[in-house]
């Protein structure tokens, strides 16, 4: 009876003692998770809407878990206090012109508080001040826009559709210069008589040099355009001797 009674205890204290453990590590994880241990400090920022945003969310800092969304408060009609703890070890990287801003864990995860860095030329915050923030963008304003982008891709697709089948009915400008075999013969014979133009008038032109009473004004025109050429050529030339000059007195 009394050997039955002792392993029972035994059996019952290794039982509590398994719990106590259990609990334990439980506390630990959480405090660790919820920065009850250790040095640490708070900031606080303002946001028009916290999106979903709950106390205990996780607060980030280039990527990395620093603390935790100990309090939120609406502060009046527009205004909501966020209010988080995070590790004393990165007071430091934090600075004055930082901002915060609320995201998702993915896409449709739970919304954490984000921390952004600042310029490294001003000071780190201090314990209790409060940051600026961007407000969050909205799931649902999303999804408005893309349904409006939708719709007007909607609008124009029929639109398009209409034009084009105007075109091949022959309705409208295009639909007549794509279709109508009197007015295409037509656009032919006028690229032609301006082919014709162009050529009557070259011939012209030859013709015109040909005449002595012209003839003095062409080669007027001819001799301004060979003393241009020439202009330019000794100009070049002299650029050419003014750089060897600079060149040798460089050597030297």
């Amino acid at each position: 009876m009394k050997t039955n009674s002792n392993a029972y205890k035994v059996k019952l204290g290794i039982f509590v003692s398994l719990g106590i453990l259990i609990l334990f590590l439980i506390i630990f994880f959480i405090g660790t998770n919820q920065n009850l241990f250790g040095s640490k400090f708070r900031i606080n920022t303002n946001f028009r809407n916290v999106s979903g945003l709950q106390i205990g969310a996780q607060v980030r800092f280039s990527g990395i878990a620093i603390g935790t969304v100990e309090n939120i408060a609406i502060i009046n009609d527009s205004t909501v206090n966020v209010e988080a703890v995070m590790d004393l070890d990165v007071k430091k990287f934090i600075k004055k012109d930082s901002k915060a801003s609320i995201a998702s864990e993915g896409v449709i995860g739970n919304k954490i508080l984000i921390i952004s860095q600042g310029s490294t030329k001003l000071p780190e915050i201090k314990d209790g001040a409060t940051i600026t923030s961007m407000e969050p963008l909205e799931f649902d304003a999303i999804l408005s826009s893309v349904q409006v982008t939708a719709e007007n891709a909607e609008i124009i697709t029929s639109e398009l559709a209409l034009l084009l089948n105007n075109v091949n009915n022959g309705e409208g400008t295009i639909g007549k210069l794509m279709n109508d075999e009197e007015m295409a013969k037509d656009l032919d014979k006028t690229m032609e008589n301006l082919r014709k133009s162009s050529k009557g008038l070259n011939e012209n032109m030859e013709a015109a040099k040909s005449n002595f009473l012209l003839r003095g004004y062409f080669k007027k025109k001819e001799k301004e355009k060979e003393k241009e050429a020439e202009r330019l050529k000794k100009e070049a030339e002299k650029k050419e001797k003014e750089a060897k000059k600079q060149a040798e007195k460089a050597k030297k």
